[in-house]
């Protein structure tokens, strides 16, 4: 089993539907690119006793990594830090290096005549407030800094719920981490249709073929209709380089394919995509 992680959403507004969380579909794509295995992803509201109960469920189930979004600004309503406290029982303080990281950013503000004054309010010191022992990820593009914590060997990330925020901080600070983890495999895509067959009859020659080649993962999508099967089928695997992840789902798609074609079915290939 490769490296294992878990994504937190964090927010009122996902839960009621306001905001559609595209987070959650970046991360997800973007950390299986890098070999991760994303076994699950949890919403939650922004309060502190659910955050430390999602935060407290995830860690007893041991993954490499449990990343959040959201809930990291100045406002009342975000709780993050306060509920990975809660979940780690320990105290939130005043962090040095996080609060020299939101000064220089209210510093540049200031230059740049965004700001009349630079003043640390209680607002502001409030993102510099982490769990005791985190250390601060800087922030490229807004304010608030990232938070990292080590919980038994579980890397805990908190980044913000601003999209451009979390993709910068991750590309910044995150990829390294992950990569480090993962030992820099490569995830590779591919999809072909099938016509002519329908998913009934394919399910026990999907389920032949992964049996046999338990490193590909190969996922049906019903794109026709029922007097009209059209079917897409992903076949998607980690390898240490492409040229061997080619290879792999290559004789995963002619095994297959053969198997389709001896009932009847027509097998139509599509791009190949390799994420690195």
């Amino acid at each position: 089993m490769g490296s294992q992680m878990e994504i937190i959403c964090i927010g009122n507004e996902l839960l009621i539907g306001k905001t559609l969380n595209t987070n959650a579909h970046w991360l997800a794509k973007r950390a299986t690119s890098l070999g991760m295995i994303v076994k699950r992803i949890t919403i939650v509201s922004d309060d502190v006793d659910e955050i430390a109960n999602v935060l407290k469920e995830a860690l007893q189930r041991n993954p490499h990594f449990i990343i959040t979004t959201g809930g990291l600004g100045p406002t009342f309503d975000d709780k993050t830090l306060a509920g990975i406290a809660k979940a780690l029982n320990c105290k939130l303080e005043v962090n040095d290096a996080a609060l020299a990281m939101v000064k220089e950013k209210y510093e540049a503000y200031f230059k740049a005549g965004k700001l009349e004054k630079v003043e640390l309010t209680p607002y502001r010191v409030k993102m510099a407030t982490l769990p005791e022992g985190a250390e601060p990820l800087p922030n490229p593009v807004g304010t608030a800094p990232a938070v990292k914590v080590i919980v038994d060997g579980i890397i805990l990330l908190a980044l913000p719920g601003v999209p451009s925020e979390m993709e910068a901080i991750f590309e910044s600070s995150v990829v390294n981490l992950l990569k480090k983890e993962t030992g820099n495999v490569v995830f590779f895509e591919t999809s072909i249709y099938a016509d002519n067959i329908m998913e009934s009859v394919l399910a026990p020659l999907i389920d032949k073929v992964m049996h046999d080649n338990p490193h590909v993962y190969i996922k049906s999508h019903p794109r026709g209709e029922e007097k009209k099967p059209h079917i897409e089928l992903h076949f998607s695997t980690t390898a240490k380089n492409s040229v061997s992840a080619k290879k792999t789902i290559g004789k995963v798609i002619v095994e297959l394919s053969e198997l389709i074609e001896k009932t009847g079915g027509k097998i139509k290939l599509q791009k190949n995509r390799v994420m690195t």
